[in-house]
């Protein structure tokens, strides 16, 4: 179990210079965005310190009370941009340091923020938080003769400072001096027996002396202080397994799996001891729900085929096989174990196929007995893993993410649901740690056409088209036309109302010459009433009698997307209600069928950049409906050019940022989704949470 101190920030009050207003009265949006930051209101905040910064982009404090908002929400790259822009115009904040600091510390660049914690104390020479967290990164960088003088320094300062002792304690256990650790545990715990890591630090201890009885106690005292830690039970189940304590190890687990059901690691773990209890069905669940979340994860894919064996569920272990041996293409054994279980299975040409490949990578190895193991070799390899990610974590040092590790990572994040279980203590979705909610990772979604609009309440935007506005300034539809991303819910009232208008444009088109403006109005209110089909047939004749109107081809696009979505629908409910192999087949339908309503959703936004080459929404849906094609590469190049024209348009810069994580660049993808953050997109910041280190 690794223990980490936690880094400490405690904000210094700055006073606020009075300034003349400009645009807008900067003093008072910046103490607005002030009092939005102390009562925990992050991302409202950051949208009045952008107003400031837009006005005044030369005042040094907007910066950096907006880098203590993304601080706050996780955004460390943004927090050390904004701490850096604020230092650039006043280098006497003393406080922007210590934000930089703190933002460099916990993205692991331990000496940069050692040299903002020294420029820090060379303004306030006393301050003991900086001297804390210079100590802090002194110990990473296993700088230990300095750390430990940094924090005796502190304890003759600051006797009082039960984290000076664990600070000492961590020294102490990286120096493999256990005896002294416990004694400033103690010392730590004298001074208060409210400090959580105090117990985290003396269970590890403990443990690695093999007293897990002591290891538990202490885990039992920190569930008391963080009951809603799920690492805690995982823990403290571990002691209790090499106590013999079963049920208690069990409960631990699934307490563990009901305040986090996505926790792969706690179900792996219950699956396993299920397996050594006797309990293979709950066992074969738990390693199936694992493999859900994980698909490549090996290890659970060997035991649950061990356990299907055991049970004789032989067409699954079957399948199970046939997923190793494509992964170990030169297993002799894999093949033997094969051939018996399609003998089982009354397939004996696939078995006689399987003994002969066995028998030939026999031959070939010069072997007459098979000694290879593929689970002891993935065991090996994730032991290495994790023995070097906690050589690393001690020297300071941080291995860079693969490409294929920030894929698999983000993939991974797509399947995780909204958290039904523990309500968060401060229910607010745009305040607070917005971090910290568990929600689905989705892209931000396609801008429509519509009568009907939600204001985004943090930055009040409106969404501007020139050929919307042309049509609204002509006074010729029953009303004006507005740009959203939003699904407004009609009422039946508001649904009545569109049905009278359908009325009153068939009787008009009836006895009138058709203008290409009425089909285009009666195909709006068909959209109101989600007739796609008729809504489609409208702009069609309205683009018959004016083929360079810009907006029917965007309202067409819309009215495609939303059959394409239906259809998907439908398809979704067939599957599920037929049996595999029709569902396979009305699947390889639906792709083509899909594929197709795609292709004609993006020659709609293609026609409206021909005729209208700067249309920033339709350059952004069409990077939306790449995105749907998986064709990331094109989605990314029309999120470039929507951004270049509308550089605040939020949610190209998230959905860009996704695409950046599908494709394995963590850099960009950052950079993104903190811009995104910025503009108000809530959902980047539990992105960013998850996508760390």
């Amino acid at each position: 179990m690794l223990t980490r101190l936690r880094y400490i920030f405690t904000l210094m009050a700055v006073a606020c210079a009075m300034v003349c207003g400009a645009q807008i009265n900067t003093d008072q949006v910046l103490r607005i965005g002030q009092n939005s930051l102390f009562f925990e209101d992050y991302v409202l905040s950051i949208q009045y310190f952008n107003q400031v910064i837009k006005v005044k982009p030369y005042l040094a404090k907007p910066y950096f009370f907006r880098s203590v908002a993304k601080l706050n929400l996780g955004d460390y790259k943004g927090a050390e941009d904004d701490a850096t822009l604020c230092i650039d115009r006043n280098p006497f904040i003393v406080d922007a340091y210590q934000v930089r600091g703190v933002a460099r510390q916990n993205s692991r660049k331990f000496a940069e923020a050692i040299t903002d914690y020294d420029k820090a104390l060379d303004i306030q020479p006393d301050n003991k938080n900086f001297m804390f967290n210079k100590a802090l990164c002194q110990l990473q960088l296993k700088q230990y003769h300095e750390s430990d003088s940094t924090f005796h320094y502190l304890e003759k300062h600051d006797k009082k400072n039960e984290r000076v002792y664990l600070g000492l304690a961590q020294i102490c256990i990286e120096t493999g001096d256990t005896t002294g650790a416990l004694a400033y545990v103690q010392k730590s715990l004298d001074i208060s027996k409210n400090t959580p890591t105090a117990y985290a630090v003396r269970a590890q201890i403990e443990a690695q002396r093999g007293n897990f009885q002591s290891a538990a106690a202490d885990m039992d005292s920190l569930i008391k202080l963080e009951p809603k830690n799920v690492n805690n039970y995982i823990n403290r189940a571990y002691f209790r397994y090499k106590n013999d304590d079963y049920f208690g190890c069990l409960s631990d687990y699934d307490y563990a799996i009901t305040l986090d059901p996505e926790n792969s690691v706690a179900i792996y773990n219950r699956a396993q001891l299920n397996a050594e209890v006797g309990e293979y069905a709950k066992a074969i669940t738990d390693f199936t729900t694992v493999l859900q979340r994980d698909s490549q994860n090996f290890l659970a894919l060997y035991n649950r085929l061990q356990l299907y064996l055991m049970t004789e569920q032989y067409r699954k272990a079957l399948g199970d096989y046939d997923r190793i041996l494509k992964k170990y293409p030169n297993f002799e054994s894999g093949y033997m174990q094969r051939a018996a279980i399609k003998q089982k299975l009354g397939d004996m040409k696939g078995a006689q196929r399987d003994n002969e490949r066995a028998i030939a990578i026999f031959k070939k190895k010069g072997i007459q007995v098979s000694s290879f193991n593929p689970a002891d070799l993935e065991a090996k390899k994730a032991e290495k893993k994790m023995a070097q990610e906690i050589e690393d974590a001690k020297r300071g040092v941080e291995q860079p993410m693969t490409e294929e590790d920030i894929i698999k990572k983000f993939n991974q994040l797509l399947t995780v649901e909204d958290d039904n279980g523990l309500k968060p203590e401060y229910d607010n979705r745009t305040r607070g740690r917005i971090q910290n909610q568990n929600v689905d990772i989705e892209p931000m979604p396609m801008f429509f056409l519509t009568y009907y609009n939600i204001v985004n309440k943090l930055n009040g935007k409106t969404h501007y088209m020139k050929e919307m506005t042309e049509v609204n300034d002509s006074r010729l539809l029953s009303k004006m036309l507005v740009l959203s991303a939003d699904v407004v819910q009609l009422d039946s009232t508001t649904i009545n109302k569109h049905f009278e208008s359908i009325d009153y444009y068939n009787g008009m088109l009836a006895v009138s010459r058709p203008r290409s403006v009425d089909y285009f109005g009666r195909a709006m209110d068909y959209m109101m009433v989600k007739d796609y089909e008729r809504a489609i047939a409208d702009i069609d004749r309205a683009i018959g009698l004016s083929p360079k109107f810009t907006l029917a081809y965007f309202l067409r696009a819309n009215a495609y997307y939303m059959q394409y979505q239906l259809e998907k629908r439908d398809v979704q409910n067939s599957a599920q209600a037929t049996t595999s192999d029709a569902a396979a087949a009305a699947k390889l339908l639906a792709h083509s069928t899909s594929d197709s309503k795609l292709s004609a959703v993006l020659d709609d936004y293609n026609e409206v950049l021909k005729l209208s080459p700067k249309s920033v929404y339709a350059l952004y849906n069409r990077g939306f409906i790449y995105m749907l094609m998986g064709d990331y590469t094109s989605a990314i190049g029309s999120f470039n050019e929507a951004i270049a024209i509308k550089p605040d348009l939020g949610e190209a810069f998230y959905n860009r940022g996704l695409m950046y994580f599908k494709l394995g660049n963590r850099e960009k993808g950052v950079a993104d989704l903190s811009n995104a953050g910025e503009l108000g997109v809530l959902p980047s910041y539990n992105v960013l949470k998850r996508m760390s280190y």
